[in-house]
């Protein structure tokens, strides 16, 4: 022995077993919320229960109610809020009061590999592994349980406000959808979600268990097994080991950790991984996320210092020039071998529409997707999503390209628009080829409202006066030309030859010009044959036929409209038009309100209550009074109903039909009426489109 132990000598040697009777079966509890002084081995255990796959534990124990610290108050209070007042439901607590309380485990640790429970016995110690440790902790769920039943009983009173026939439901119709096949992608999101990562763990059923106390005869006889059973050391291979095996148990070998790079959303681009690939395929991969970008941006997201010309290269590769703007090549976004996510178009198809919405986007700034679709024949989901990558919807006007032109790049470089240029020429010969359509079918239109799509209101009103001054001196031309014939005849006769003056019309705040196909920014287009520049109304004050249709269609379907919905409706019907339709002209709020009038519709004036908040055009109700119909009786009784009430209930309307129709007015009859007119709120029916938001 060397001379160095001498100071430090062996007191005692201690054998060690390893016990395996109990491997994969023992578990470790621990409470961090309660003392080690103030153990539950003499409380009583009413349940247990484990999910051994997930080592989830739940034990049941009892608690003290004759304890002064117990408040009996409190514990009925929460036992009548768990279980409520029903007989009928299995109650929580039998007693009437929280007898009981729950602990549910967590894991303390996953890798229990590096613990063992130890028992020291006549100088020998036997280690037993551990299954799992887990950290007993209180569990709160009958929380949950008092605001499910607090929720139900106050869907339930307010249920019993309602009449039993107010309750009926009208018949809706269903859309039966199929689901796509799920790719491996999605399927790999879907399974680490929490969703399904709770669905799988309540999927495992409990195990319930018999607890046995600490003194109990079947707990001494289960200690037992915490003794090895086999003494022999044949049977403890696992530790006898030679003193290299031992040293390299403690000190094993370096291993190089592998660094997981964090795995983000799919929509998600870092910027630090991306200056890490190489300068094309950071053109490629900033082109396919943005779709749609100016030069000088893309300059902008690259590392300082890069070569404009050597970008330039790049680009041109992944990207074609689109009103001086970068839009990423079709086949970048749709690779071969691919489809449509939305209806299973090959990509070869999609690619070829998507050329051609891009081929007329260098010919106009707008398009209309109905005449899009009519060429290029795919379905309306695609269609659209073409138009979303490069464009906006703007009211009336179909969908605007994304990015103004970018004239500083075409004039910085014109060889390189030139090639473009060269380059869409082909593109075009292939796509007239496979649509048979010709460029001439597609002239650039000079758009007069494009000019002012961004008009201030003083712009607006100046022009407008210098118009009106020059249509002014234009009349006054015209008068002084007339006013030698006009004095010849009229001079016998002693009549003023007093200058003639123009009355104008002024317009009230509520008449402001509907934003139609005849109109700039809501003010009339000086270039439609329907405007008058001198009272701003021009020849729509006549009732066309193509308006009166509209809103006798309109109402025929719908019956009740207030003014606001009338005038969206309206617009929706003037976007699906095709482009340079007109035949309404200008029109204004008053001209739809006197066509309504003068189309069988009468406006019912319905009492508001001054706390609404409803615009003016929402309190502007208009219903159809006569539509050649028996039914126009009904129709009416309700109307007068609702100029005296804003809200009535249904038994109010039974009456007032049985007293003024008698017998006529059957229950089918009500049900119809309400069904076309009214919207059921809260147990009262309301005019459609009063309802309070």
């Amino acid at each position: 022995m060397a001379s160095g132990d001498d100071d430090d000598p062996i007191i005692q040697e201690i054998d060690v077993y390893l016990a395996r009777s109990l491997v994969e079966k023992l578990y470790l509890f621990q409470y961090p919320v309660r003392p080690a002084s103030m153990s539950y081995d003499n409380a009583a255990h009413l349940a247990a229960r484990i999910k051994p796959k997930q080592q989830k534990v739940e034990l049941e124990v009892a608690m003290d109610t004759m304890s002064p610290n117990y408040c009996r108050s409190k514990g009925e209070q929460i036992a009548l809020n768990v279980d409520g007042t029903s007989s009928e439901d299995p109650s929580v607590y039998s007693m009437k009061m929280m007898d009981k309380q729950t602990f549910s485990s967590i894991q303390a640790t996953t890798n229990t590999s590096r613990f063992a429970a130890a028992v020291f016995h006549k100088g020998e110690l036997h280690l037993t592994p551990l299954q799992g440790i887990l950290q007993m902790r209180p569990s709160f769920t009958y929380l949950d349980k008092a605001d499910t039943k607090h929720r139900e009983r106050e869907a339930a009173n307010e249920a019993g406000d309602s009449s039993q026939d107010e309750a009926e439901e009208d018949v809706k119709q269903i859309t039966v959808r199929f689901s796509r096949p799920e790719s491996e992608q999605a399927r790999q999101r879907r399974i680490q979600s929490y969703e399904f990562l709770q669905k799988k763990q309540a999927e495992e059923p409990w195990v319930h268990l018999h607890y046995h106390g600490i003194k109990d005869g079947r707990s001494e006889h289960e200690r037992q097994y915490l003794y090895c059973q086999a003494m022999d050391a044949t049977e403890n291979t696992e530790l006898v080991k030679t003193p290299r095996e031992y040293l390299a148990m403690l000190m094993p070998p370096l291993a190089e950790e592998k660094v997981i790079k964090p795995m983000g959303p799919s929509n998600v681009l870092s910027m630090a991984q991306l200056r890490t690939l190489p300068l094309g395929e950071q053109v490629r991969t900033l082109m396919k996320n943005v779709k749609v970008m100016p030069f000088a941006n893309l300059m902008g997201l690259l590392a300082s210092g890069t070569d404009s010309t050597v970008v330039l290269r790049c680009i041109q590769q992944v990207a074609l020039l689109v009103q001086g703007n970068w839009v990423v090549k079709s086949d970048v976004l749709y690779p071969k071998n691919t489809c449509s996510s939305h209806s299973g178009v090959p990509a070869e198809v999609l690619c070829r529409g998507r050329d051609f919405v891009m081929w007329r986007f260098t010919l106009e700034r707008t398009l209309m997707r109905k005449e899009v679709a009519a060429i290029i024949k795919l379905p309306p989901e695609d269609v659209k999503d073409f138009l979303e990558q490069m464009s906006v919807p703007r009211l009336n006007r179909g969908w605007e390209f994304l990015l103004p032109t970018d004239h500083d790049f075409i004039r910085k470089h014109p060889d390189v628009a030139q090639r473009q240029q060269m380059l869409w020429l082909g593109i075009q010969s292939k796509l007239e080829k496979v649509f048979n359509f010709s460029k001439d079918d597609f002239v650039a239109k000079k758009d007069a409202r494009m000019a002012p799509a961004h008009v201030s209101g003083d712009q607006r009103l100046k022009a407008a006066r210098e118009s009106a001054r020059e249509n002014h001196a234009l009349m006054q031309r015209e008068l002084d030309s007339r006013r030698p014939k006009v004095s010849t005849n009229t001079g016998s006769s002693g009549e003023s030859s007093t200058p003639v003056q123009v009355k104008q019309e002024p317009m009230s705040d509520s008449e402001e010009p509907m934003d139609t196909n005849g109109s700039i920014n809501g003010y009339p287009d000086p270039t439609s044959p329907l405007s008058d520049p001198h009272n701003g109304h021009g020849h729509g004050h006549a009732f066309t036929p193509e308006l009166q249709e509209f809103v006798r269609s309109t109402f025929r379907k719908h019956y009740v409209l207030c003014l606001s919905e009338v005038k969206r409706l309206f617009n929706l019907h003037l976007a699906s038009l095709p482009t340079g339709h007109s035949v309404y002209g200008h029109v204004t709020d008053r001209m739809l309100q006197d066509t309504i009038l003068q189309s069988q519709c009468k406006q019912i004036l319905v009492p508001f209550p001054p706390q609404s908040n409803a615009t003016a055009d929402e309190q502007k109700v208009f219903g159809l009074w006569e539509s050649g119909e028996t039914f126009d009786k009904h129709r009416q009784v309700l109307f007068e109903i609702f100029m005296k009430n804003y809200r009535v209930r249904r038994s109010v309307i039974q009456t007032r039909l049985t007293q003024e129709l008698s017998d006529a007015a059957t229950k089918t009859d009500v049900d119809r009426l309400l069904k076309e007119c009214c919207t059921s709120l809260g147990g009262m029916w309301y005019l459609k489109g009063t309802v309070p938001s």
